[in-house]
């Protein structure tokens, strides 16, 4: 199982399915249109 991290705020975006656990850094709605 994968996740999705927002890298500004660290939030939990979204999961996805992976047969190893990895951590994926991309940015949010919320953080995206802040900027």
């Amino acid at each position: 199982m994968g996740t999705i991290v927002c890298q500004d705020c660290q939030k939990v975006i979204d999961y996805v399915d992976e047969e190893k656990v990895t951590t994926l850094y991309s940015t949010c709605p919320t953080c995206k249109s802040s900027k």
